[in-house]
């Protein structure tokens, strides 16, 4: 038995149709079949020819009529007899294979691009987290050197309590000083007195004035 089945409607091309029939079609061992798009009337209609026995064809035409692509838009299905050349569903099977590949070439160059786009994004942050791990060991270097100085602030309170501790004896130092000069200057000024009254005694002994 041969029957030949239309199914139109404003989306039935491009839409998984003829991989959804050939699904079908094999489901039921259909020996043969044949699929093609067409435009009728400014309508999309897919046209399908099958071979088989009258219970697989009368299978196949009701899982047609009840199922269809989640994607397709069907107006409606008509069916007649056929008593044309039906091919075999073999060829069918690797005519889709061939669509379907010749369609997903595109996406597969479309997403190897995008994979290199990756690849230079992901060594750029990786370049990136890198400055950020060297910058990071610096700054902790500079962490342990404060640290290390940090450290030290008790010995240096020490040093600075000990300055202080001797500056506190100054204005005791300077009052010695002026104890030593109030000693000092009038046993000078008694000594100076009697050197010049040598001087003068000299002078007179001499008969110089």
């Amino acid at each position: 038995m041969k029957l030949k089945v239309k199914i139109a409607g404003p989306k039935v091309h491009d839409v998984g149709y003829r991989v959804f029939l050939l699904k079908n079609a094999m489901n039921q061992a259909l020996p043969g079949l044949s699929t093609y798009n067409w435009e009728e009337n400014c309508q999309q209609e897919v046209v399908v020819l099958a071979e088989g026995d009258e219970a697989r064809i009368t299978a196949f035409l009701q899982a047609v009529k009840k199922k269809k692509p989640e994607l397709a838009e069907v107006s409606k299905v008509t069916f007649e007899d056929y008593d044309g050349e039906v091919g075999r569903i073999s060829e069918v099977a690797m005519f889709c294979t061939f669509v379907q590949l010749d369609k997903a070439i595109p996406l597969l160059l479309d997403i190897r691009d995008d994979i290199k786009a990756v690849r230079k994004t992901t060594d750029e942050t990786l370049s990136e987290i890198k400055a950020v791990r060297k910058t990071t060991d610096k700054t902790l270097s500079e962490i342990k050197a404060v640290r290390e100085n940090t450290e030290m602030i008790p010995q240096i309170s020490e040093d600075i309590k000990e300055v202080r501790k001797n500056t506190d004896t100054i204005p005791q130092v300077l009052e010695e000083i002026r104890g030593m000069r109030e000693d000092i200057q009038p046993g000078y000024a008694l000594q100076f007195g009697q050197v010049q009254a040598d001087v003068r005694a000299m002078k007179e002994r001499l008969g110089t004035q």
